[in-house]
């Protein structure tokens, strides 16, 4: 791993912990022509497109916390692939990546000038599993 790639890990790092703690100064670590990639949301052009994001949770999530401890990152500048797991609480129930079916996450992040130009999100932004009808195979007896 180069120098670059390091320094790009730790700036993901970053992000999350920022993100986590809902930090304004999350917008320090975004390039002026960030584009930004949320299931159901779309794409969205500028750092504030996250926090447009967010804001289409407002009143629902209560907690959400990044474990980037336990990440893979896969890095070769400029980018930054990361696969990981969260937790948190939205509308008064929890999930939990490994305990229920929300909580994985695969993150694409490009790098220019030392900030993060592109971060596309996958993910099935149904936390919590109350989409039942699309759990084709049932959600008793699975692994998450």
């Amino acid at each position: 791993m180069t120098d670059l790639d390091a320094r790009h890990i730790e700036l993901t790092r970053e992000y999350f912990r920022r993100s986590d703690a809902q930090d304004p100064s999350l917008l320090d670590l975004l390039h002026p022509q960030l584009q930004f990639y949320f299931p159901k949301f779309g794409i969205g052009h500028g750092p504030q497109a996250i926090w447009q994001m967010v804001a289409g949770f407002a009143g629902q999530i209560e907690s959400i916390e990044h474990d980037v401890t336990d990440y893979l990152f896969i890095a070769r500048a400029p980018h930054v692939i990361v696969e990981g797991t969260t937790r948190g609480r939205l509308n008064g129930k929890d999930w939990q990546a490994g305990v229920t079916p929300g909580g994985r996450f695969c993150n694409v992040f490009e790098f220019r000038d030392g900030l993060i130009l592109r971060c596309h999100v996958y993910l099935d932004p149904d936390y919590t599993g109350e989409d039942a009808a699309r759990f084709r195979w049932g959600q008793e007896g699975r692994e998450w």
